[in-house]
C-alpha cells in the first residue's frame, strides 16, 4: 500500500470529533475525560482485512504484553491478576481477545467500545499508534505526522485565543483606568501618586480573581518573568475582561473599595465556575 503525503489533511468535525484524513482512511480523534482516543475501526478502512484486523492484533502475546505494560503505568485500576491469566492463555491456537473482553477484564481505560450514534473502537493515542505499527510502519509514520499537525493546529488556535483575550483585558483596563481618574484621583497630585492609585486598583482585580497582589506573586515566584495576569488562564482573561467593566460601573456609583472587592470576588467566582463548566470554552481548547 502506497500513502502519498500530499493527500493528507485534516477536517474539523465538532460533532462526531476531529477527523484525521490520511489517503483511504478518515479516522476519528474523540476527547473524552481528557485524553485523546483514536478510531481503531476507522484506521482498518484502508485495508483490504477490515476490521478483522483488530481481533487479530490484539489477540496476539506480544500486543498484550504491550497493553499490559502501557496500563500498568497508566491506570491504577488495571486489574493486574487478571491479566496474568490471560498472559498465560495468550499463545495457545484457540485463545481469542476482543476489545471489549480486554476492558471488561482489566478494567483498562487506554481503549474504549462505545455504542450509539457515533460507536465504535477507540484507543488512546499511544495504542493506536501502536496498532498502526502492526498494521504497516508506513500508515504508522503518517498518522502519527497528522495526529501531530492536527494537536499543533489546536495550540495555535488556543494561543491565538489567549493572545486575542489578553489584548481584550488590556483594552477593558483602559476603561477601568478612566473610570479611576474620573472619580477616584484628586485634582493636583503628582504622577507617582496617580499611578500608585491605579496600581491599587489593578491590586483589588487581581485579588478578587486570583486571590493574591501583584507584589505578593512576584515575591513567590522570583523565577518567572512578566507578572500574574501573563500567566492567567483564557477563563482567567475572560473574567478579567468583565472584572474590569463591572468595576469601572461600581467606581461609578461611588462604593467604598472594600466592599467593590466583595462584590467583584463574587462575580470572578461564579464566572469562573460557568467558564471552567462551560463545552464552547472545552472545545475551544
Amino acid at each position: 500500500m502506497y500513502f502519498d503525503p500530499k493527500e493528507f489533511v485534516i477536517i474539523e468535525n465538532m460533532t462526531k470529533g476531529r477527523i484525521l484524513q490520511v489517503n483511504e482512511s478518515t479516522i476519528t480523534v474523540i476527547h473524552q475525560n481528557e485524553i485523546d482516543y483514536v478510531s481503531l475501526i476507522d484506521m482498518t478502512a484502508s485495508f483490504k482485512e477490515g476490521t478483522g484486523l483488530i481481533g487479530k492484533w490484539i489477540s496476539n502475546k506480544n500486543t498484550l504484553e504491550y497493553l499490559g505494560v502501557w496500563e500498568k503505568i497508566n491506570s491504577p485500576d488495571f486489574n493486574y491478576p487478571e491479566f496474568g491469566v490471560i498472559g498465560q492463555d495468550a499463545g495457545i491456537n484457540r485463545f481469542i481477545m476482543s476489545v471489549g473482553q480486554w476492558v471488561d477484564r482489566t478494567k483498562a481505560f487506554g481503549m474504549l467500545v462505545k455504542a450509539g450514534r457515533y460507536g465504535g473502537t477507540y484507543a488512546h493515542k499511544d495504542i493506536a499508534f501502536h496498532f498502526a505499527m502492526w498494521l504497516s510502519p508506513e500508515f504508522q509514520i503518517y498518522l502519527i505526522n497528522e495526529f501531530q499537525r492536527l494537536k499543533d493546529e489546536e495550540n495555535n488556535r488556543l494561543k491565538l485565543g489567549w493572545s486575542l483575550q489578553r489584548m481584550l483585558a488590556k483594552v477593558n483596563y483602559q476603561i477601568h483606568t478612566d473610570a479611576i481618574k474620573a472619580n477616584l484621583i484628586p485634582k493636583e497630585i503628582t504622577k507617582q501618586q496617580a499611578n500608585f492609585v491605579y496600581a491599587n486598583e489593578a491590586d483589588l482585580l487581581n485579588v478578587a480573581l486570583f486571590g493574591i497582589a501583584a507584589k505578593e506573586w512576584r515575591d513567590s515566584n522570583p523565577d518567572k518573568s512578566g507578572n500574574i495576569r501573563d500567566y492567567a488562564t483564557l477563563e482567567q482573561l475572560v473574567v478579567l475582561s468583565n472584572l474590569e467593566s463591572i468595576n469601572a460601573l461600581l467606581i461609578g456609583q461611588n462604593l467604598p473599595q472594600n466592599e467593590r472587592l466583595i462584590q467583584l470576588n463574587k462575580v470572578a467566582i461564579a464566572q469562573m465556575k460557568s467558564l471552567t463548566e462551560s463545552r464552547a470554552m472545552k472545545k475551544l481548547k
